[in-house]
């Protein structure tokens, strides 16, 4: 009898575990700095799903850097498939249909964070170049359908806009203007997600609060566009107290 309670005690505990652990990678904060990465190679940090993603040097210090120049739009990653199979296990092909049929923005998916909903997310950003834009976006929300959110910087636009990628279709949510970021320099981009409300920073200032339909869950990441040719530092997580 004895031995019967411990057994349905672990069975239990087992299913607990279960239900905890695929939200458990969200729960400790997580800095990626690039420093361990290897310049020139793509990053073992991030699933580069769309467009260019490499580490670069810049001075003594490595970073992260999208480059637009080299893409050809609509062309996802080398090697999606077995990415997206990475990310999403047997239900990979959902996901890589939906990528393969809107592969217009690109795209890094944070390996080590499977579902974030509560919490801040920060990057800090240098557009070097792009006439089209220099777009630094954090990607959340992504679900194993391809749909996501992105609150992105431009500084050749000046603005900080939350789009909704849906259906493989892109919508504006909510535009902020007169947000300045010149080219050329580091700045500090924040996301902050408190069930369905977003809060968008540049800088350590709020510049966007938006409600959402409902609550924020799935994979992080970082997001950008066109010709962008961007460096990117400082992937910063922290979960909410």
């Amino acid at each position: 009898m004895k031995i019967s309670k411990a057994l349905k005690a672990i069975a239990v505990a087992n299913l607990v575990l279960a239900v905890l652990l695929p939200h458990a990678d969200a729960e400790q904060p997580k800095k990626i700095d690039f420093s361990d990465e290897t310049v020139g190679a793509d990053p073992k940090s991030f699933l580069g799903v769309v467009g260019v993603w490499r580490i670069e040097a810049e001075d003594n210090n490595k970073v992260l850097v999208v480059d637009g120049r080299q893409w050809k739009e609509g062309q996802a990653s080398a090697g999606l498939a077995d990415k997206a199979r990475a990310l999403y296990g047997d239900r990979y092909a959902e996901f890589l249909d939906r990528v393969q049929a809107f592969a217009y923005f690109p795209y890094a998916v944070a390996n080590d964070v499977s579902d974030f909903r509560n919490g801040e997310i920060t990057i800090r950003f240098k557009g070097v170049s792009g006439r089209i834009d220099q777009a630094a976006g954090i990607l959340f929300n992504l679900k194993p359908n391809g749909d996501y959110l992105t609150v992105r910087a431009n500084p050749l636009e000046s603005n900080l806009v939350l789009w909704k990628f849906e259906k493989g279709k892109r919508s504006s949510v909510k535009w902020i203007r007169n947000t300045p970021t010149p080219s050329r320099q580091w700045h500090e981009l924040k996301v902050r997600i408190a069930g369905s409300k977003v809060e968008g920073y540049l800088n350590g200032k709020r510049y966007l609060e938006h409600e959402l339909p409902g609550p924020v869950s799935g994979r992080i990441g970082l997001w950008s566009k066109a010709d962008s040719y961007v460096y990117i530092d400082d992937f910063v997580v922290a979960p909410a107290d």
